[in-house]
Protein backbone atom coordinates (compact mmCIF):
# COMPACT_ATOMS: atom_id res chain seq x y z
CA UNK A 1 0.00 0.00 0.00
CA UNK A 2 1.28 3.46 -0.89
CA UNK A 3 1.13 4.62 2.74
CA UNK A 4 4.25 2.59 3.54
CA UNK A 5 6.15 4.23 0.71
CA UNK A 6 5.88 7.40 2.80
CA UNK A 7 7.29 5.67 5.88
CA UNK A 8 10.88 4.81 6.82
CA UNK A 9 11.78 1.15 6.35
CA UNK A 10 15.03 1.10 8.29
CA UNK A 11 13.85 2.40 11.67
CA UNK A 12 10.95 2.25 14.10
CA UNK A 13 7.83 4.03 12.87
CA UNK A 14 6.40 6.44 15.44
CA UNK A 15 2.65 6.89 15.43
CA UNK A 16 1.60 9.53 17.94
CA UNK A 17 -1.72 9.01 19.73
CA UNK A 18 -3.80 12.16 20.03
CA UNK A 19 -5.62 10.59 22.98
CA UNK A 20 -2.62 11.64 25.09
CA UNK A 21 -2.60 15.23 23.85
CA UNK A 22 -3.98 18.21 25.74
CA UNK A 23 -7.53 18.29 24.37
CA UNK A 24 -7.84 22.01 25.11
CA UNK A 25 -4.90 22.73 22.79
CA UNK A 26 -5.08 20.08 20.07
CA UNK A 27 -3.94 22.39 17.28
CA UNK A 28 -0.92 23.54 19.29
CA UNK A 29 -0.12 19.97 20.30
CA UNK A 30 -0.11 18.82 16.69
CA UNK A 31 2.14 21.71 15.71
CA UNK A 32 4.54 20.82 18.56
CA UNK A 33 4.95 17.13 17.76
CA UNK A 34 4.51 17.23 13.99
CA UNK A 35 8.25 17.27 13.16
CA UNK A 36 8.75 14.13 15.25
CA UNK A 37 5.89 11.86 14.25
CA UNK A 38 5.43 9.64 11.20
CA UNK A 39 1.67 9.24 11.64
CA UNK A 40 -1.13 10.25 14.00
CA UNK A 41 -3.24 7.67 15.82
CA UNK A 42 -6.89 8.59 16.39
CA UNK A 43 -8.87 6.30 18.70
CA UNK A 44 -12.60 6.16 18.06
CA UNK A 45 -14.87 4.68 20.74
CA UNK A 46 -18.66 4.33 20.62
CA UNK A 47 -19.18 3.65 24.33
CA UNK A 48 -20.24 0.05 23.63
CA UNK A 49 -17.21 -1.82 22.30
CA UNK A 50 -15.18 -0.25 25.10
CA UNK A 51 -16.32 2.15 27.85
CA UNK A 52 -16.35 5.85 27.11
CA UNK A 53 -16.39 7.94 23.95
CA UNK A 54 -13.47 9.20 21.90
CA UNK A 55 -12.83 11.05 18.64
CA UNK A 56 -15.54 11.59 16.03
CA UNK A 57 -15.43 12.30 12.30
CA UNK A 58 -16.20 16.03 12.42
CA UNK A 59 -13.27 16.60 14.76
CA UNK A 60 -10.95 14.62 12.50
CA UNK A 61 -12.05 16.78 9.57
CA UNK A 62 -11.16 19.93 11.53
CA UNK A 63 -7.72 18.55 12.43
CA UNK A 64 -6.92 17.31 8.92
CA UNK A 65 -5.70 20.66 7.49
CA UNK A 66 -3.25 21.08 10.38
CA UNK A 67 -0.76 18.47 9.16
CA UNK A 68 0.28 16.52 6.10
CA UNK A 69 1.15 13.44 8.17
CA UNK A 70 -1.14 10.39 7.70
CA UNK A 71 -4.09 9.83 10.03
CA UNK A 72 -4.72 6.32 11.33
CA UNK A 73 -8.28 5.97 12.63
CA UNK A 74 -8.65 3.05 15.04
CA UNK A 75 -12.30 2.00 15.26
CA UNK A 76 -13.17 0.57 18.67
CA UNK A 77 -16.82 0.21 17.70
CA UNK A 78 -19.43 -2.55 17.56
CA UNK A 79 -20.49 -1.65 14.01
CA UNK A 80 -17.29 -0.52 12.26
CA UNK A 81 -18.86 -0.60 8.80
CA UNK A 82 -21.19 2.21 9.85
CA UNK A 83 -18.27 4.59 10.43
CA UNK A 84 -15.90 3.93 7.55
CA UNK A 85 -17.45 6.39 5.09
CA UNK A 86 -17.54 9.27 7.56
CA UNK A 87 -13.91 8.91 8.61
CA UNK A 88 -12.75 8.37 5.04
CA UNK A 89 -14.46 11.64 4.10
CA UNK A 90 -12.93 13.34 7.14
CA UNK A 91 -9.41 12.62 5.90
CA UNK A 92 -8.29 9.26 7.29
CA UNK A 93 -5.41 7.60 5.44
CA UNK A 94 -5.63 4.26 7.25
CA UNK A 95 -8.61 2.77 9.09
CA UNK A 96 -8.27 -0.24 11.37
CA UNK A 97 -10.99 -2.48 12.74
CA UNK A 98 -10.97 -5.13 15.43
CA UNK A 99 -10.75 -8.87 14.88
CA UNK A 100 -13.26 -9.06 17.74
CA UNK A 101 -15.85 -7.66 15.34
CA UNK A 102 -16.01 -11.18 13.87
CA UNK A 103 -17.72 -11.41 10.45
CA UNK A 104 -18.16 -7.63 10.39
CA UNK A 105 -14.38 -7.14 10.22
CA UNK A 106 -13.77 -8.39 6.64
CA UNK A 107 -16.76 -6.41 5.37
CA UNK A 108 -15.50 -3.24 7.02
CA UNK A 109 -11.99 -3.82 5.68
CA UNK A 110 -13.42 -4.19 2.18
CA UNK A 111 -15.19 -0.85 2.60
CA UNK A 112 -11.93 0.78 3.71
CA UNK A 113 -10.05 -0.64 0.75
CA UNK A 114 -12.81 0.38 -1.67
CA UNK A 115 -12.48 3.93 -0.31
CA UNK A 116 -8.86 3.88 -1.43
CA UNK A 117 -7.41 3.80 2.09
CA UNK A 118 -4.93 1.54 3.83
CA UNK A 119 -6.41 -1.16 6.07
CA UNK A 120 -5.54 -2.34 9.55
CA UNK A 121 -6.63 -5.21 11.77
CA UNK A 122 -6.44 -4.82 15.56
CA UNK A 123 -6.07 -7.75 17.96
CA UNK A 124 -7.13 -7.40 21.57
CA UNK A 125 -5.34 -9.38 24.26
CA UNK A 126 -7.74 -12.32 24.03
CA UNK A 127 -7.45 -12.82 20.27
CA UNK A 128 -5.17 -15.68 19.22
CA UNK A 129 -2.55 -14.40 16.80
CA UNK A 130 -2.89 -17.42 14.52
CA UNK A 131 -6.65 -16.93 14.22
CA UNK A 132 -6.26 -13.89 11.95
CA UNK A 133 -3.94 -15.49 9.39
CA UNK A 134 -6.82 -15.84 6.86
CA UNK A 135 -7.26 -12.06 6.93
CA UNK A 136 -3.63 -11.04 6.41
CA UNK A 137 -4.00 -10.55 2.68
CA UNK A 138 -6.77 -8.01 3.39
CA UNK A 139 -4.64 -5.67 5.48
CA UNK A 140 -1.64 -3.37 5.37
CA UNK A 141 -0.97 -3.44 9.09
CA UNK A 142 -1.71 -5.49 12.18
CA UNK A 143 -1.97 -3.68 15.50
CA UNK A 144 -1.44 -5.77 18.62
CA UNK A 145 -2.87 -4.41 21.86
CA UNK A 146 -0.61 -4.97 24.86
CA UNK A 147 -3.09 -3.65 27.42
CA UNK A 148 -6.89 -3.78 27.85
CA UNK A 149 -8.67 -1.54 25.35
CA UNK A 150 -9.82 1.89 26.45
CA UNK A 151 -7.40 1.98 29.39
CA UNK A 152 -4.34 4.20 29.78
CA UNK A 153 -1.40 4.13 32.18
CA UNK A 154 -1.09 0.37 32.78
CA UNK A 155 1.77 -2.03 32.15
CA UNK A 156 1.57 -4.27 29.08
CA UNK A 157 0.76 -7.95 29.25
CA UNK A 158 3.74 -10.23 29.84
CA UNK A 159 2.82 -11.87 26.53
CA UNK A 160 3.01 -8.65 24.49
CA UNK A 161 6.46 -9.25 23.01
CA UNK A 162 5.72 -12.93 22.37
CA UNK A 163 2.61 -11.98 20.40
CA UNK A 164 4.63 -9.55 18.28
CA UNK A 165 7.08 -12.35 17.42
CA UNK A 166 4.26 -14.76 16.62
CA UNK A 167 2.60 -12.23 14.35
CA UNK A 168 5.80 -11.60 12.44
CA UNK A 169 6.25 -15.36 12.02
CA UNK A 170 2.74 -15.65 10.55
CA UNK A 171 3.33 -12.75 8.18
CA UNK A 172 6.63 -14.18 6.97
CA UNK A 173 5.14 -17.63 6.44
CA UNK A 174 2.44 -15.99 4.33
CA UNK A 175 5.11 -14.17 2.29
CA UNK A 176 3.64 -10.77 3.21
CA UNK A 177 6.54 -9.22 5.10
CA UNK A 178 6.96 -6.52 2.45
CA UNK A 179 3.28 -5.58 2.62
CA UNK A 180 2.04 -5.95 6.22
CA UNK A 181 3.52 -3.94 9.09
CA UNK A 182 3.20 -4.93 12.76
CA UNK A 183 2.54 -2.22 15.35
CA UNK A 184 2.35 -2.35 19.15
CA UNK A 185 -0.11 -0.34 21.24
CA UNK A 186 -0.60 -0.07 25.00
CA UNK A 187 1.98 0.27 27.75
CA UNK A 188 4.44 2.04 25.45
CA UNK A 189 7.17 3.16 27.87
CA UNK A 190 10.93 3.61 27.80
CA UNK A 191 11.38 0.23 29.49
CA UNK A 192 8.98 -1.65 27.18
CA UNK A 193 9.71 -0.31 23.69
CA UNK A 194 13.19 -1.89 23.27
CA UNK A 195 11.81 -5.39 23.81
CA UNK A 196 8.85 -4.77 21.53
CA UNK A 197 11.20 -3.55 18.82
CA UNK A 198 13.53 -6.53 19.23
CA UNK A 199 10.52 -8.86 19.01
CA UNK A 200 9.72 -7.46 15.58
CA UNK A 201 7.53 -4.38 15.99
CA UNK A 202 7.74 -2.17 12.91
CA UNK A 203 6.03 0.68 14.74
CA UNK A 204 4.56 1.79 18.05
CA UNK A 205 1.59 3.88 19.14
CA UNK A 206 3.22 6.46 21.40
CA UNK A 207 1.14 8.68 23.66
CA UNK A 208 2.54 10.08 26.89
CA UNK A 209 6.01 8.90 25.87
CA UNK A 210 5.97 11.72 23.32
CA UNK A 211 3.59 14.32 24.73
CA UNK A 212 5.10 14.25 28.23
CA UNK A 213 8.71 14.03 27.11
CA UNK A 214 11.00 16.64 28.66
CA UNK A 215 13.26 16.46 25.61
CA UNK A 216 11.27 15.44 22.56
CA UNK A 217 14.20 15.43 20.14
CA UNK A 218 16.21 13.18 22.43
CA UNK A 219 13.28 10.81 22.95
CA UNK A 220 12.63 10.47 19.23
CA UNK A 221 16.32 10.02 18.41
CA UNK A 222 16.44 7.20 20.95
CA UNK A 223 13.35 5.54 19.48
CA UNK A 224 14.85 5.77 16.01
CA UNK A 225 18.03 4.07 17.23
CA UNK A 226 16.28 0.91 18.45
CA UNK A 227 17.06 -2.15 16.41
CA UNK A 228 14.59 -4.72 15.11
CA UNK A 229 16.30 -8.06 15.66
CA UNK A 230 13.25 -10.21 15.11
CA UNK A 231 12.29 -13.44 16.88
CA UNK A 232 14.90 -16.07 17.50
CA UNK A 233 14.69 -19.08 15.23
CA UNK A 234 15.32 -22.56 16.54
Amino acid sequence: MKIWSRMPDSRLIIEVSLWSADFTRLADEIQRVDPYTDMYHIDVSDGHFVPGFLFFADLVAVLRPLTEKPFHVHLMTTQPQQHVADFAAAGADLISVHAENGPLAPAALAMVRNAGLATGLVLGLDVLVQSVVPYLDLVDMVLLMGTPMGVKGVEPSRYATQRISQMQDCIQLAGLEQKVKVFADGGIRTHTVPDLRKAGADGIIAGSLVFKSSNLQQTVDWLHSLQKKGPERG
